[in-house]
């Protein structure tokens, strides 16, 4: 499963540290590693646990190690794998070579004759696609994002005859993402999206990835209260780097 390569491999790549800080907002989770790195991942609630505590594991996150915490990744408890995957993006999210800054549309290969599928709805990139492209199917498991999605279901079908994938990352909170990337072997282009987008190219170029568009946090402290005041991506700004790699 991806979730085993991605943690086996920041497990090799990465050297041991412990949390200092963690914060679960409504919109996102951050987590700062000792050593002042941070990381995010968009905080799935939609099966959190009923009643007033949504995070059920132990206790407390604060000064445990990201070995224990990487364990959370795959999680059936939405809220858990969110943390893992925070812990992983704070890992692996780091200034270095071949990172190019920059939004994901001026790198993605895409041309007029292609079919893009786009899994999760990315609202700032639909406009700019459909002027560019002969189609752009939406698959999204939130029907009231937008009247022209298609169930998240679909993308299973579809994928198979498109030329371009884009895929929400947060594809690997919900342990969604081995199939996806099985129904979109074909493409051409299968680019991961978003903040929770893990940087680390040996994990996903083996499985046929060819664009990673996600964030390096350049401001630690003020993305934290950013995500703990229900803020998200449209309030990062200056913040974050948008970076993309080819891997």
């Amino acid at each position: 499963m991806i979730i085993e390569e991605l943690r086996n491999d920041l497990l090799a790549s990465c050297g041991e540290q412990r949390l200092a800080d963690v914060r679960i907002g409504l919109g996102y989770t951050g987590v700062m590693l000792e050593n002042g790195d941070v990381g995010v991942a968009y905080t799935f609630r939609e099966n959190a646990s009923a009643g007033c505590s949504v995070f059920m594991g132990k206790r407390p996150l604060v000064g445990r190690t990201t070995t224990e915490i990487l364990e959370y990744l795959g999680s059936s408890e939405g809220v858990e794998s969110t943390v893992g995957l925070a812990v992983a993006n704070a890992l692996a999210n780091r200034p270095g070579s071949g990172r190019h800054e920059g939004d994901i549309l001026s790198v993605l290969s895409i041309g007029f004759m292609d079919r893009v599928g786009m899994v999760g709805y990315f609202g700032p990139l639909v406009a700019p696609l459909e002027k560019r492209v002969r189609e752009l199917v939406i698959f999204e498991k939130n029907a009231a994002r937008s009247h022209r999605v298609l169930p998240a279901e679909a993308a299973y079908e579809e994928l198979p005859r498109c030329d371009v994938a884009i895929i929400t990352s947060t594809a690997l909170i919900l342990g969604d993402m081995d199939r996806l990337l099985e129904a979109a072997a074909e493409c051409r282009e299968i680019a991961l999206v978003g903040a929770s987008t893990p940087l680390l190219p040996q994990t996903f170029a083996p499985l046929g990835v060819t664009l990673l568009s996600g964030i390096i946090v350049t401001d630690g402290a003020g993305i934290l209260q950013i995500v703990s005041e229900g803020g998200g991506m449209g309030f990062f700004g200056p913040r974050i780097s948008k970076v993309n790699i080819r891997p």
